[in-house]
């Protein structure tokens, strides 16, 4: 029987209807009454005969319920002085029905074969009575709960089958009555239970219990069998010893009696249901104690259900008893077993994974890439914007700060900003061309789509930034003109082809224009066009240029009339030429109105060249123009950006550039002018200073070797353009460059201590430059071929080089005269391709690696004296493979790990020990294509490899790690990687040099894999603790870091100090155990710490490596699809939120977190065991393939990660048995992949020809799944042949009945039929069978986007938030008659409304409850009985923008940029209030003191996008007031100490100060204008030490470093400055994107210090002292 529906519990109530008496009967005096206690309906059966008055389930004796839970719950309570009978109507296994009866009418126990009864006595608790009676006055509700299993198996010994039957008879109140497998607590609170091994009682079936009462004093439990072995051999009375007692077995049994109390115990089968008597026993009652903190027993019976009959077994809570054993029941004597802890059995290994992301892309060196065309200014002028290969960066040209948009993954050939500065497009070279739209202030990219052009030259943006014009070629190599509608990306619409063109003249330049946003200009070779949108087409018509018909255009420009008029016939046109020419042209007559030459003559008396008219001889070559109000900017061939006034009568000014120039462009406030050149120069001229400012220089080829030094930050490249450049690395600018026309740079290294670097050249020559005199000072030549790689050991003693042809060289580098020691012939494998990674020298310089002498074998040598120590082959490693491998690169590990790491051809890198030769460990499959480059981490802790065109990061450290991080940026494949010489940041080149930041730290002291356990299990930190902990009460910011002098070296496996393990307790924390050294003299303190000595105490930090530990999560993500699974079964339930998947427990609230996605998960899917969950998340910023993790449901491990898609996955489904998975990419991507889940190898898969919205197996027939989308239904049929799965395909269009709309969604109902929604609200079943559609009907005005089925019903969501349930069960019958089916026989049984589109739903077997997500962000639990639905998880639509606590840390408010501002508890994170501002954001927030009047007078302020204030009352829950004190949005808002005065910040800088209670601002403050406020922090402090009168002591800090302290009496009016506090901001920041904000706050503890922390040189917290006018530390 099926059993799976009934889990975890089920309302019997509820599932047959009893208020509809359709499958249950009453009979007599049943009525609904309202229950004062319980505060909800009740059933009262009365009457004196309790045999004519019931209610019974089912309704005919003929039926049988079929309930199979072990335990029955009956809520009731007996009505006083009367008499009730419960009967039950148990199934044995055997099918013998046994009816157990349990009434305060039985004397005592009798049992028959077939008939068990149970006294149930509830009085006062007094010895003389008897125990048979009637219910006390004072009867309470009481949670009846009966173990069927151990009744039948201890009294009858047989073996419980089902529940066939109940009958409630007269006289009692019945709540309800539930069904579980699983034993409840029904008094365990949340906090109680999450210290002992029990269950708690799911809300729906607990009793309510006021705020500060027990639940025993309001209810009684009784749990009948007991888990006790012991059971009394005579009925129990009130005794201070216990009865005797026997063990339950198949001889005589007891009699029962069952006892019900107050008090949380276990007892035996005798029951006794009594009411506690003041006078019982002589003896005042003792008083309800709490429950002790008690251990699992490890003591087991051996006897046990399965052992044979009449044995009752222990169950794991068995032991859990309560601490006042005496006032049990009837004196029932319990043992208890106490204990201090509860012992937690910890799996799974404690050293910690990498952090998601680990990098994060830092600076970039390089520009252009596919040309040098494109770079532009942004509106405001501050900052510049171009393409570096498949990058674009922005920089900030006066702090020279980079943020990059990263998506692309190829060279981006096209770039436009429109004029607000909110949306950039951009465009990839390789065809197709895809191209994407972002958000520019965000950096997040708003739409991804393809061009109908093969290849995108130019893009054009509108002023407003509705039309994007775009030019390139299609696949004939024709010219295409396209204009798309952008206008309704940023709102969350799609970009729109509104017109294409084709045309036959050449277009070098496009520009929509300035003063209408449907016309356009374009030129080229012979041409210039005017060109218009008009009706959906592109028409363009030519301009007569009369004998310039014939010249090779290049550029052009917009002039705008000198008043401003924007009018068409007062605008001009320029236009320039490679032969020098400027044409002026008249946009509205479309004729040359002027047309001039540029020559490269020189007048007698001055050095420029000078334009004349028409002249003879050749022009100079203008490649590119930009116009301002005031002059005309000109690039030329000849190097020379010149400046000229718009009548062009003389040169202005000019700067020559190193080569060509491709781009200039004026900055909108003419004061600067950007120009690019040809050779990867990119720079702009300040015409008021006219200083030329260098921006960027790049490398015109890929680059092939990188090499770094420590001390001067240098780094050194080399390249294919024949140049090796110095760069700096702080600033990512150039200092040196050395070119070579005769031979190319191959292979460059820096020496480790002195001012030199050593470079290896394509003729063999070896040369070593200085850094200071920037010349050669050395040069070798021992080398036939070229150098392939260059190392030098640690200590700078000694250089290696080799060559293509085999040799390796050794040279002493003692001194700057290097020289050659020894050059050995056919060592290296002379056809290796070259490598930077080709040779490699352990860390401590003794031993020397390379590839060779063939391309299997590997050989280790002594460094110094090149005597052969190993040589591995690595062709037999891979005995596996049938083709021979090869060794590409090679790598040492720390000298105390001895690893040697060598990447092959097949796609692995192996671990060897240096010494022995033997395989350590293998990380297989690393990339498709073999790894010229890898590196280790001085740690150990990151593997690094260059991958193609992306960067892996392993962690090393974690023998079983899931996969490596990606990371993208790269468009032609890494050459070489590094780690910067301090281990905090990597550097990668190819295409450019990308400058990465490691985010993880680094420590010194960690031990490394493969250490002997006694290491991993953590060192005591010993005299570090104790000094710490007497040094500062303070936990300590980070982990503490090595000092500059060198500490004494401790063994990897020191040991703790005497004394003690020298372990840190982490008892209570869960974390792994982290190690310290035992020394403090090995640590500097932070520079928070004023000195060792000052402060109060150190807290070291957690194992974890920090100081938080996620607890909780409040939110839905309501973009996803189907992200979100609940088994009613088993009770599991999960969901996403962001990158996590929650898993929490419905009955407690707890939650467990599974991470490791590196962007937003967009759907689920649990297989049909609900053993494994799959995940899938899109592709982020460092993954070029979305991803997809495979997760073990009983622990919560990530299994499997595969990379199935290039796009976002939008659906997984699990086949029938488990056996296959099946992916479906999006709308770009349309790829359908079948994954075997034995390993999760790709078995299929296959490109569709259209988009496809969903997909599904068929339940019935694991071999058949269908897919949905754009007016067609596949139907798939999956056959094995061997072990490869071939597809079959069916095709079948939607018929023109059912509309125009795509198929959105899709489910399987009863065999043969399928389900679909479409985007029209239609609901169409198919005949899978036939392949036909026999009906539809019309559900929803919106889009179905979910179907489910199950039994005769169906449940279909829309994106209206409709919800609705369907009765489908005569669908079968009509399939037969095909065409002519009615939908009429379809009705709708239920409707909700929710708050969104519904996008993921999960219901029991029979549909008659289930959880419900939006895209509002909400989940609901909805009841289809009672037409309810009921919020469980509900967060913010969009990003958090601040957190407020209450004064008592109860609740906390958050506000959003989704205009709510949400108050929580705390305890459960409920929400409790939420109040809603449409169509604004609110983006900060502030709670009032706790000193403001009464607490329920507490009242939040909120800041809004608009700049008004609105004060909210927390008590009344409505808003107070609304106050406008600023023009521009709000960023900080601060209430007084006394709460009648609210301080609030914008954006501009302005801080005013408001009445709460009139909203009238009387101060506004200027003083920090020009800059956002980014904190207001005020205290209550006396000023007079501070020299100034106050009651209050407030701040504000600013995004320009800036805080302001103030001293105020705001009830005198009165507000002093007391200090003015500048910090200094360094000239790059490690920031990406915007500048982190400047945070300032008080001590708590001492109002006089002042605590800051913001961009700054050093990543410190600066703490103030108010009083000494300096730095506390």
């Amino acid at each position: 029987m099926a059993r799976a529906w009934q889990h975890p519990f089920l309302n019997v109530f509820r599932h047959f209807r009893v208020d509809e008496w359709k499958r249950s009967a009453k009979q007599g005096d049943v009525a609904v009454v309202t229950d004062k206690t319980l505060k909800g309906a009740v059933y009262r059966i009365r009457g004196s005969v309790s045999a004519a008055n019931y209610i019974q389930l089912p309704k005919s004796s003929t039926q049988s319920l079929g309930l199979t839970g072990r335990y029955l719950y009956v809520l009731f309570r007996p009505l006083p002085s009367k008499h009730f009978v419960i009967h039950l109507d148990v199934s044995s296994k055997d099918n013998q029905v046994i009816r157990v009866s349990f009434s305060n009418l039985f004397k005592e126990f009798k049992s028959t074969a077939t008939w068990l009864q149970f006294p149930l006595v509830l009085e006062a608790r007094t010895p003389q009575r008897d125990l048979v009676g009637l219910a006390p006055s004072g009867a309470r509700w009481t949670c009846l709960q009966l173990d069927l299993q151990d009744v039948l198996l201890v009294y009858l010994n047989r073996c419980y089958g089902h529940l066939k039957s109940i009958r409630l008879c007269a006289s009692l109140l019945v709540r309800n009555l539930y069904t579980s497998d699983l034993c409840f607590e029904p008094a365990i609170s949340g906090a109680q239970w999450a210290k002992l091994p029990v269950t708690p009682m799911p809300r729906e079936m607990a009793f309510p219990v006021p705020k500060g009462e027990s639940w025993h004093d309001r209810y009684i439990h009784v749990r009948f069998p007991s888990e006790s072995l012991k059971v009394p051999s005579k009925p129990i009375e009130k005794s201070c010893s216990p009865p005797e007692a026997v063990l339950l077995g198949p001889g005589p049994q007891p009699l029962p009696c069952l006892v019900a109390s107050s008090k949380p115990v276990r007892f035996s089968v005798s029951p006794v249901v009594q009411t506690p008597s003041p006078t019982a026993s002589g003896r005042a009652p003792l008083a309800p104690r709490p429950f002790p903190e008690v251990s699992l027993s490890q003591e087991r019976s051996d006897a046990s259900n399965a052992d044979g009959p009449g044995f009752h077994s222990l169950e794991p809570w068995a032991q859990v008893e309560a601490s006042d054993v005496h006032t049990a029941a009837a004196g029932t004597h319990v043992l208890t077993h106490e204990s201090a802890e509860v012992p937690v059995a910890r799996t799974g290994s404690c050293e910690g994974f990498l952090p998601d992301p680990v990098l994060r892309l830092k600076g970039v060196i390089g520009f252009g890439g596919h040309g040098t065309r494109q770079a532009l200014w942004t509106p405001d002028g501050a900052a510049v914007v171009y393409p570096c290969h498949a990058v674009i960066v922005v920089l900030l040209v006066d702090t020279g700060e980079q943020r990059f948009f990263l998506g692309h993954t190829d060279k981006v050939s096209a770039l436009a900003l429109d004029g607000s500065s909110s949306l950039l497009a951009s465009a990839q070279a390789r065809a197709p061309s895809v191209m994407r739209l972002w958000d520019f202030q965000t950096g997040r990219c708003l739409c991804l789509f393809r061009s109908p052009m093969h290849v995108v030259c130019s893009l054009s943006f509108s002023d407003s930034g509705a039309l994007l014009c775009g030019v390139g070629k299609d696949h004939h190599g024709r010219t295409m003109v396209v204009a798309w509608g952008t206008g309704q990306v940023g709102l969350g619409g799609e970009v729109v082809v509104l017109a294409k063109a084709h045309t036959d003249f050449d277009v070098q330049a496009f520009r929509v224009t300035f003063f209408d946003e449907t016309r356009m200009a374009s030129c080229g070779q012979g041409s210039v066009r005017l060109w218009r949108l008009r009706g959906g087409a592109l028409r363009s018509c030519p301009v007569d240029l009369g004998e310039h018909h014939a010249l090779q255009f290049t550029d052009l420009a917009f002039k705008q009339a000198r008043d401003g008029c924007p009018e068409p016939s007062a605008a001009m046109l320029l236009v320039c030429s490679r032969s020098g020419h400027i044409l002026e042209i008249d946009c509205q007559r479309m004729v040359v109105r002027h047309a001039r030459r540029l020559l490269p003559t020189r007048t007698p008396g001055g050095p420029h060249p000078q334009k004349q008219t028409f002249s003879s001889g050749p022009g100079i070559a203008i490649s590119s123009l930009s116009v301002s109000p005031a002059m005309c900017a000109v690039g030329s061939e000849d190097g020379f950006l010149r400046l000229w006034p718009l009548d062009f009568s003389s040169v202005l000014l000019e700067a020559e550039h190193e080569g060509p120039v491709s781009s200039v462009c004026v900055s909108p406030d003419g004061l600067r002018v950007l120009s690019a050149t040809s050779s990867g120069h990119l720079g702009f001229l300040d015409t008021l200073s006219r200083v030329y400012h260098m921006l960027a220089r790049s490398h015109t080829a890929p680059v092939l070797a990188l090499a770094m030094e420590q001390r001067r930050g240098q780094l050194a490249t080399v390249s294919q353009d024949r140049t090796v450049r110095i760069w700096d690395l702080a600033t990512l600018q150039q200092l040196y460059d050395f070119t070579s026309s005769e031979e190319a740079p191959c292979a460059v290294t820096f020496h480790p201590t002195r001012p030199t670097f050593f470079c290896g050249f394509s003729s063999g020559a070896v040369r070593s430059f200085s850094l200071e005199a920037a010349e050669v000072l050395v040069e070798h030549t021992c080398h036939r071929g070229a150098v392939t790689s260059l190392t030098a050991t640690p200590d700078g003693r000694l250089l290696f080089s080799s060559c293509s042809q085999g040799s390796l060289a050794q040279y002493s580098c003692a001194d700057p005269q290097w020289h050659v020691l020894r050059v050995a012939a056919d060592m290296v494998c002379p056809d290796a391709p070259a490598s930077p990674s080709a040779l490699a020298v352990s860390r401590d310089g003794r031993l020397l690696a390379f590839v060779g002498p063939s391309r299997c074998t590997v050989t280790v040598m002594g460094s110094a004296s090149l005597d052969e120590l190993l040589r591995v082959d690595i062709g037999t490693l891979d005995l596996a493979s049938s083709r021979l491998d090869s060794a590409m690169a090679v790598c040492f590990g720390p000298a105390a790990l001895g690893h040697l790491l060598v990447s092959t051809s097949s796609n692995r890198v192996v671990v060897l020990d240096a010494v022995s030769g033997r395989i350590i460990r293998e990380l297989p499959g690393v990339h498709p294509e073999p790894c010229p480059s890898l590196t280790l981490s001085e740690d150990a802790r990151f593997l690094l490899i260059a991958a193609g065109r992306t960067i892996k990061v392993w962690d090393y450290a974690t023998q079983a790690s899931p996969g490596p991080q990606v990371y993208i940026g790269h468009s032609e494949p890494v050459q070489a990687v590094a780690f910067s010489p301090d281990q905090q940041q990597v550097l990668s080149a190819g295409d450019a040099v990308f400058l990465w930041d490691v985010l993880a730290a680094t420590e010194s002291d960690q031990s490394f894999p493969g250490a002997p356990p006694a290491c991993k299990t953590g060192l005591g930190a010993g005299p570090l603790e104790d000094a710490a902990s007497r040094a500062s009460e303070l936990p300590r910011q980070q982990v503490p870091k090595p000092s500059q002098a060198s500490p004494p070296r401790l063994g990897v496996c020191a040991r703790p100090p005497e004394g003690g393990d020298g372990a840190r307790d982490t008892r209570n924390s869960g974390a792994p155990r982290t190690t310290y050294l035992a020394s403090c003299k090995a640590f500097t303190p932070a520079r928070v710490s004023c000195s060792p000595h000052s402060a109060k105490g150190t807290c070291l930090p957690p194992a974890s490596g920090g100081w938080l530990r996620l607890k909780a999560v409040v939110g839905y993500s309501g973009n996803g699809r189907a992200n979100m699974v609940w088994r009613p079964d088993t009770g599991f339930f999960a969901y996403t939120c962001g990158r996590l998947v929650v898993v929490e427990d419905l009955h407690s609230g707890a939650q467990q977190h599974w991470s490791g996605h590196s962007a937003e998960i967009s759907t689920l899917a649990l297989s049909h065991s609900a053993q494994v969950l799959a995940s899938a998340s899109g592709r982020s910023s460092t993954t070029a393939h979305c991803q997809i993790r495979v997760w073990d449901v009983s622990g919560g491990l990530c299994q499997h990660l595969i990379f199935p898609h290039s796009t976002t996955v939008l659906a997984l489904a699990f086949s029938p048995d488990d056996r296959l998975l099946v992916t479906l990419g999006d709308h770009d991507g349309r790829t359908l992949a079948l994954w075997g889940t034995a390993t999760y190898d790709l078995v299929s898969s296959t490109r569709l020809p259209e988009p496809v919205h969903g997909v599904a197996f068929n339940p019935w027939d694991a071999g058949e799944l269908t897919c949905v989308g754009q007016g067609t239904v596949t139907f798939w049929l999956l056959q094995l042949r061997g072990a490869d799965i071939s597809l079959q395909v069916r095709r079948e269009p939607v018929p023109e009945a059912v509309g125009a709309g795509e198929l959105t969604s899709l489910c399987y109902g009863a065999p043969p039929l399928l389900y679909c929604g479409t985007s029209s609200g239609q609901v169409c079943v198919w005949d899978t069978r036939a392949g036909r559609c026999f009906l539809s009907w019309e559900a929803d005005d919106g889009g179905i986007g979910l179907l489910l089925f199950s039994g005769s019903r169906l449940v279909s969501g829309s994106s209206t938030g409709r919800l609705c349930l369907w009765a489908v069960g005569a669908v079968s019958e009509l399939r037969c008659k095909g065409s002519g089916a009615r939908s009429s026989s379809v009705f709708m049984e239920h409707e909700l409304v929710l708050d969104g589109a519904v996008v993921s739903a999960s219901f029991d077997d029979s549909v008659d409850m289930g959880v419900v997500g939006t895209t509002a962000g909400t989940l609901w639990f909805v009841s289809w009985a009672e037409g309810t639905s009921t919020r469980l998880i509900s967060g913010h639509r969009s990003k958090v923008n601040e957190v407020v606590f209450s004064p008592g840390e109860s609740h906390c408010a958050t506000c959003s940029e989704d205009g709510s501002v949400r108050v929580w508890a705390l305890a459960s994170m409920e929400l409790v209030i939420q109040f809603q501002v449409l169509n604004q954001s609110c983006l900060c927030l502030a709670w009032s003191p706790p000193c403001c009047g009464r607490p329920e007078q507490q009242r939040l302020a909120a800041g809004y996008g608009d700049g008004s204030l609105r004060i909210f009352s927390i008590s009344r829950t409505a808003m107070e007031l609304k106050m406008h004190p600023h023009p521009v949005a709000l960023t900080s808002v601060a209430f007084s100490t006394d709460g009648q005065t609210v301080l609030s910040g914008d954006k501009d800088g302005l801080v005013a100060v408001s009445h709460p209670r009139t909203g009238t601002t009387f101060r506004v403050l200027s003083d920090h204008q020009g800059a956002p406020i980014s904190t207001i922090c005020v205290t209550c402090k006396e000023c007079e030490d501070l020299g100034v009168e106050g009651t209050d002591l407030w701040l504000a800090a600013s995004g320009d470093q800036r805080v302001s302290v103030w001293a105020s009496d705001w009830l005198r009016n009165r507000c002093e400055l007391v200090d003015w506090l500048s910090f200094p901001m360094p000239a790059t920041t490690e920031t990406q994107g915007h500048l982190p904000p400047s945070l300032a706050a008080f001590c708590p503890w001492d109002g006089a210090l002042l605590m800051y922390v913001g961009p700054g040189v050093y990543k410190e917290v600066i703490i103030y002292n108010l009083c000494q006018k300096q730095s506390a530390c």
